[in-house]
């Protein structure tokens, strides 16, 4: 069992896709601060999953808001989903809200080892930071400057602002969001990165209700179609 900054026992949440085949690909999920691995089961994102009949293990992590504010995400799914997943399943991130800069920061570290990830509503820097951008004219235009050891944020969107979905073995990125989220300034600036068939803007708030139809929305566009060919991006064990 793994703990927490405080002490607190970190859990996962396994639901393995039902059928006789073992599933070819594993879907680690991440809730925002505050939010648990159970609220993703509750508010009914592993139940879109099944409903669609999609041959997906679901994996969703018990992230901590310590983990969060030490950027420790990276280390927890190293340790927490690297070893129990098995050989040869593609490994896809899906995150919400800070859960959503998580799963980035996960990829920046370890970018041969995910397939794809799913943001929704993601939190990517402060309001200044992310005004900062805005003034700029966007990623593309923006100069982060000098960035200082302790400079998570703008580190993460320095690497974001080199993101190209068009060159040979980009990360795919699904975007999905609610039009009068409080964050949605950040969400604006992302999707002028990701392919416009990618991105997923619905009418709601930063909630679980927008999340969700963002979800199923993003679900139904297909996002998992075509994985059993797909070029391997694995999970090894260490």
């Amino acid at each position: 069992m793994l703990l927490s900054a405080n002490g607190h026992p970190v859990e996962d949440i396994r639901d393995i896709a039902p059928g006789p085949h073992a599933a070819r690909l594993a879907l680690v999920m991440l809730p925002g601060a505050g939010d648990r691995a159970q609220d993703l089961v509750e508010h009914g994102f592993v139940r879109a999953l099944r409903a669609r009949d999609l041959a997906i293990d679901a994996i969703l992590v018990d992230a901590r808001v310590d983990h969060y504010l030490e950027r420790r995400v990276p280390s927890l799914l190293e340790r927490h989903v690297g070893a129990p997943t098995p050989d040869g399943v593609r490994i896809w991130l899906m995150g919400i809200s800070l859960g959503g800069t998580g799963a980035l920061e996960y990829v920046r570290e370890h970018r041969s080892a995910v397939a794809g990830v799913i943001l929704l509503a993601p939190f990517l820097g402060t309001r200044g930071v992310i005004a900062e951008v805005a003034r700029a004219g966007g990623l593309r235009r923006w100069d982060p400057g000098t960035i200082g050891p302790g400079d998570d944020e703008r580190r993460l969107l320095a690497w974001l602002r080199a993101y190209d979905a068009g060159s040979p073995g980009a990360l795919p990125i699904y975007l999905g969001y609610g039009t009068e989220d409080r964050y949605v300034a950040a969400s604006m600036i992302l999707s002028e990165l990701v392919p416009p068939q990618n991105v997923v803007s619905i009418r709601g708030g930063h909630d679980w209700a927008t999340w969700l139809g963002a979800w199923e929305r993003i679900l139904d566009m297909g996002v998992f179609a075509g994985e059993n060919a797909a070029p391997s991006a694995t999970r090894r064990r260490p």
